[in-house]
């Protein structure tokens, strides 16, 4: 009991010493009495346990058919992050939701921990469909999915090859395949890439023979002065988003391994994103975002119809969770026309 209550003291005290930007109504772990929650769990196609929780809106009535929306975490993020908000306020809507973690992360099966395959988060999102299409209050017609930061990639990435996914939202979608090739504005120059590539190569010789582990990019654990990295310091290092999951050390949270990462560079998620029409495309981020570059490239590419919203003096992280800035009356419509 002593070492339980010091570690609570210790954590209490990391907390208020850490601080965090509340702003904009900033609630990443909203709860709702309109909402019943369940924690589920579903192979996907490669038979690998994939955890989520599926919320249902109070007052459903037995034997009906409803609208379904599959929400996914950012990069990094378990759905304890930014997933479980949009799926709990959009079943205060009227649509059945379930927020999931990709494979690797959170709940969800997956080994080494923290490890990067984008078809295989891709695949996550059409095993959500399997799992939705088939609940008895689930009307499998009318699907669709809202994809978070690099779930919003992984989102169109499963669209395009899973017609059941009838409309699809992103919310400061990061393209994980161009941010890992080009960097942020094309900031990452060709030798850069080649140099990132060596590196992770010869680092899985070192693994191979039992070494440790490395992991890359994610969230600094120390404000840096660099924007982008602060920004989401705010978010995952403080307690307005902070979430370590069981069995998980707080040191290696958001971080994908070094060898994996790479598998990034041959993720294209935007080549073909015209055929996903004639079902809808909505993309949201703001006007503010360092994401925001994905967003307007997805929009140029893809075809109608499709609708763009930029949120005025939004960044990146403020679309994660502060729900005055987030426009969950333009994804209820959005889902409620589309989803018909």
């Amino acid at each position: 009991m002593k070492r339980l209550l010091l570690a609570l003291s210790v954590l209490v005290s990391s907390f208020s010493s850490l601080g965090a930007n509340m702003s904009n109504g900033a609630d990443n772990f909203y709860q709702s009495n309109k909402v019943s929650v369940e924690k589920v769990t579903f192979n996907n196609q490669y038979g690998m346990p994939v955890t989520g929780n599926l919320f249902i809106p109070e007052g459903i009535a037995p034997g009906s058919k409803n609208p379904a929306i599959i929400v996914g975490h950012p990069m990094g993020a378990v759905k304890e992050q930014s997933a479980n908000l949009y799926a709990t306020k959009m079943a205060e809507q009227g649509f059945i939701t379930v927020s999931l973690d990709l494979s690797f992360w959170g709940e969800s099966a997956g080994s080494p921990r923290n490890a990067v395959l984008p078809e295989l988060y891709v695949e996550d999102f059409s095993a959500a469909v399997d799992f939705l299409g088939t609940h008895p209050l689930v009307d499998r017609e009318r699907i669709g999915v809202i994809g978070i930061c690099g779930s919003g990639s992984f989102a169109i990435a499963a669209a395009k090859i899973d017609p059941r996914l009838k409309a699809i939202a992103t919310v400061s979608m990061y393209d994980m395949g161009a941010a890992n090739r080009n960097g942020l504005k094309h900031g990452v120059t060709l030798e850069q890439r080649q140099q990132l590539l060596r590196k992770a190569a010869n680092q899985r010789y070192v693994e191979f023979q039992g070494g440790d582990t490395v992991y890359t990019g994610g969230t600094p654990h120390t404000l840096t002065g660099d924007a982008v990295g602060d920004e989401f310091y705010d978010f995952y290092r403080t307690p307005r988003g902070e979430f370590t999951p069981v069995g998980a050390s707080p040191h290696t949270t958001t971080r994908p391994t070094l060898t994996s990462n790479v598998k990034f560079m041959n993720f294209y998620p935007f080549n073909d994103i015209e055929t996903l029409s004639p079902r809808p495309l909505l993309l949201i981020t703001g006007a503010n975002a360092h994401s925001r570059e994905f967003s307007e490239d997805a929009y140029q590419r893809a075809a109608e119809p499709k609708q763009l919203m930029i949120i005025p003096q939004a960044g990146h992280v403020d679309l994660y969770d502060r729900v005055n800035l987030i426009p969950f009356a333009t994804l209820t419509t959005f889902f409620k026309d589309h989803l018909k």
